[in-house]
């Protein structure tokens, strides 16, 4: 691996960055994101973002001489076999491994992420605080409560913290205390730290009790018990109910200020690449609007979230007939209705600034630019003659 001044990273690099910041974890169980084609040793000094891994976009990253394409879509979501130059996605891969470009995707867990593809959208629509439509539950965490001696907390604590334990947020060695009477007898066999056999005791001991990952729960326990001074600690363990996390699918809020339907959509035309979709709207174009929906992409399956939320306005892309109809049926908010592409093409440039910032952070040598090719599909948008 690289390291050093200006040093120019191998592609296993890039992608730990890559990953951090669009974690494969938080992608639906049908997607395929991540790496799709080149050498994890290759250097990678040229990095080009786009929507769409079409082989024109390719053309373009293998003209710019670009080591590695980061593209929103994916190339083999549905996967092929073989790559003959008889089909499109063979002709993508074949010019790709020819080339030495590497291609990687983040689809839907670039959807998810705090710094994604909704919270690009949502940022356009001017949402204050947005929080995603369906959230990801932060870690699964557990809680132990374990006693201890007094004058033995702090080691204790400082095993467990070592492990894992107490970690909250942005914040680490959490823990709560709390003095009280313990009570026992040791039975013969016993080697107590405290006490004698035969004899019930009552001592002082400190209640402490800390959060940890559920993945971690083994070690974490082990670690306390090679801390703890007792032959036999008491100790429990319970499952939290998972919390609502930062990431997820889509993203809500209010506006810093009322507009009209019909204003609102003025803005994303305005700000949006051009299509020949334009926006199009479901709804009272004159209604107001305090308080938005947004989802890059395809957003059917969220109508039935937005409609529990306290918006008056939802805007997404690629919104079929009957679902858009029964929403509207049931006093459903307003529906703005964009270009798939133009929705997840504002992503882009905030992906390839921020993966030169932390490339930064490493000293390494990395440029980034988004393509400048609409791949938007549709060339023609034609209306009735007057």
């Amino acid at each position: 691996m690289t390291s050093g001044k200006n040093s120019i990273p191998a592609l296993a690099e890039v992608l730990t960055l890559l990953d951090r910041s669009y974690d494969p974890a938080t992608a639906e169980p049908w997607d395929q994101v991540g790496l799709v084609s080149g050498a994890l040793e290759q250097p990678v000094s040229r990095v080009l973002f786009a929507v769409d891994p079409i082989l024109p976009v390719i053309e373009e990253a293998v003209a710019g001489q670009y080591d590695l394409l980061v593209t929103h879509h994916p190339l083999l979501l549905h996967g092929i076999h073989a790559m003959a130059d008889s089909s499109a996605k063979g002709r993508a891969l074949r010019t790709l491994v020819r080339n030495d470009v590497a291609l990687y995707c983040a689809h839907t867990n670039a959807d998810a992420a705090e710094g994604g593809v909704n919270a690009a959208l949502a940022q356009l629509v001017g949402i204050s605080d947005p929080k995603p439509i369906r959230p990801i539950p932060d870690v699964d965490l557990s809680k132990m409560t374990v006693f201890v001696p007094p004058d033995q907390v702090d080691p204790v604590l400082a095993a467990m913290f070592a492990a894992g334990a107490g970690q909250i947020g942005d914040y680490d060695s959490c823990a709560f205390r709390s003095q009280g009477v313990g009570q026992f007898r040791p039975n013969r066999g016993a080697q107590p730290y405290l006490g004698e056999v035969g004899v019930l005791e009552q001592v002082s001991e400190t209640r402490v009790e800390l959060v940890l990952p559920r993945e971690l729960i083994q070690p974490i326990v082990a670690a306390m018990m090679s801390a703890h001074p007792y032959e036999t600690p008491a100790y429990d363990v319970l499952e939290l109910a998972p919390m609502p996390g930062k990431r997820g699918l889509g993203r809500w809020g209010s506006l810093p200020a009322p507009r009209s339907v019909a204003e609102l959509a003025q803005q994303l035309a305005n700000h949006l690449p051009p299509t020949h979709h334009g926006v199009r709207v479901a709804g009272d174009v004159a209604a107001p609007v305090s308080a938005v929906a947004v989802c890059g992409g395809a957003g059917d399956s969220l109508l039935p979230h937005v409609r529990r939320l306290p918006v008056q306005a939802y805007v997404t892309s690629d919104l079929r007939h009957h679902p858009a109809s029964d929403h509207l049926a049931e006093d459903g908010c307003a529906l703005l209705d964009i270009a798939h592409y133009a929705g997840e093409w504002l992503w882009l440039a905030d992906a390839a600034r921020k993966l030169v910032s932390d490339s930064a952070q490493h000293h390494w040598q990395l440029h980034s630019a988004v393509s400048e090719l609409n791949t938007d599909p549709w060339s023609a948008h034609y209306t009735r003659s007057q």
